[in-house]
């Protein structure tokens, strides 16, 4: 994981991001910038985490959109800190049975409204690639259950994760893990920061 005595300008700004508050957070597009340098930066030095250190609760905290180009191609849509009155969340629980494999929540909760969706995921160490596939779903008002069931093909979908091409799955690219945040590139190609959640 990324320690060190003197960090770098974007650690310095994606740390602050990460730890702000509202009234002294750095603008969308300081960690826009940083968070791009830090991709850049992880590229360069090859930087390679272990898959340990996703383990755990984050909470969402920035992210970008993407617009596609007319010439072909998608550019960054302007990031934004996700507003306190909605909580994203996502997880990542080991499986027992290989160090790569996880199980993948992502959870968005509005008010007394929750939505839950939850499947396999393995890491791929060597490219800090993150590949999933969401195939349960759960939906809650003040914490009661109100549907439990399959999302795209469940079970189903499920057992033949292992046969999934990683060019067909949705996948996190991380280029930076620390003790605090985590930060990556989705497939779809945008970009974002998730805080670790306390235990």
């Amino acid at each position: 994981m990324v320690e060190s005595a003197a960090k770098p300008e974007f650690l310095e700004i994606l740390t602050a991001a990460a730890q702000a508050q509202a009234s002294n957070r750095p603008a969308a597009s300081t960690v826009v910038e940083a968070l791009l340098q830090a991709e850049r930066t992880a590229k360069q030095q090859r930087h390679l985490y272990p898959s340990e250190a996703l383990s755990g609760e984050w909470q969402l905290r920035f992210a970008t959109g993407t617009r596609k180009l007319r010439q072909g191609g998608i550019a960054l849509s302007k990031g934004y800190y996700l507003p306190r009155f909605v909580q994203g969340q996502i997880g990542f629980e080991p499986s027992p049975d290989a160090a790569d494999r996880f199980q993948i929540s992502n959870q968005l909760q509005v008010g007394a409204i929750r939505f839950r969706i939850t499947g396999p995921a393995k890491y791929l160490n060597k490219k800090n690639l993150l590949a999933f596939d969401f195939t349960q779903m759960e939906l809650a008002v003040f914490g009661r259950v109100l549907y439990r069931g399959s999302f795209r093909g469940g079970r189903m979908q499920a057992d033949t994760f292992e046969q999934q091409p990683i060019a067909k799955l949705p996948f996190f690219s991380f280029f930076l893990i620390t003790n605090n945040f985590i930060a990556a590139r989705g497939r779809g190609g945008g970009l974002a920061i998730w805080v670790k959640s306390p235990v």
